[in-house]
């Protein structure tokens, strides 16, 4: 007789995982606060003074959606990919694979736990911009659809990180080395239309200008892309990373070693 959904299992790791958020609630709730202050003031008085719109949108405002994606990328892939590693680190990975808990519900509590602490964060990050500058949002939906598939996609990158990585060097190279720049490149603080069109050509090879696109449309009805290929493309990467971590559970990559 087959099992049934084991929410309790589900649960425990994402109370486990919300649990070690909480401790350190002041740090997380003041740095991203105190860092979109300063976007604000540095980016606000070095480029607003000079560009004072983009696409009709002031300056300040115009990059508020895109401050709130590197801070899903980056939340979403370090929150996830520590929570997984740690147990690998530590050696207790063996008490979770051989625990009443398949691998669905295991991704999901980690998954879960790391995706709703990068939107929480990223919801403190918009209440901050709304003290700094006109923000409005034409897409509530749409906004929080992007919100929660992005947060998801990337809590899953950071889960396939962090089984793919063996030591915390490791950890911190992809975010660092790969996702962060891709996210300046990506049109987070610009149009990628004020590129030239070369560039703009090349710019249109990094998936992030369309997460970026996307999420911009849902604030002020404008992208640099069709908000269906940005829809597109975020279901297509989460769809792909979905395949990739089951496969490393079924082939057992870097788990059961």
């Amino acid at each position: 007789m087959s099992q049934g959904f084991n929410h309790r299992g589900v649960w425990a790791i994402y109370r486990f995982e919300m649990a070690r958020f909480l401790r350190t609630l002041v740090q997380s709730v003041v740095t991203p606060v105190i860092t979109t202050s300063l976007y604000f003031v540095v980016f606000g008085a070095a480029i607003g003074s000079r560009m004072s719109e983009v696409g009709g949108v002031s300056y300040g405002a115009f990059i508020v959606p895109g401050l709130m994606m590197l801070s899903l990328f980056t939340g979403s892939i370090s929150n996830a990919s520590f929570g997984i590693y740690f147990p690998k680190f530590t050696g207790t990975i063996y008490e979770l694979l051989s625990a009443p808990i398949s691998a669905v519900e295991l991704v999901l509590g980690y998954v879960g736990a790391a995706a709703t602490k990068s939107i929480l964060v990223a919801t403190i990050i918009l209440v901050t911009a709304f003290c700094f500058v006109p923000v409005r949002i034409e897409h509530p939906v749409w906004m929080l659809g992007f919100l929660l598939l992005t947060a998801l996609t990337f809590s899953l990158f950071g889960f396939v990180v962090g089984i793919w990585a063996k030591s915390f060097e490791q950890l911190q190279l992809i975010p660092m080395l790969v996702v962060t720049p891709l996210t300046f490149l990506g049109g987070a603080f610009y149009s990628i239309d004020m590129l030239p069109a070369a560039w703009r050509t090349v710019a249109l090879f990094n998936p992030v200008v369309y997460l970026v696109s996307g999420f911009r449309w849902s604030f002020y009805g404008a992208a640099d892309v069709d908000v269906g290929v940005s829809l597109g493309i975020t279901l297509g990467l989460l769809i792909g990373l979905l395949v990739v971590v089951s496969w490393m559970f079924k082939t057992g990559y870097r788990l059961k070693q």
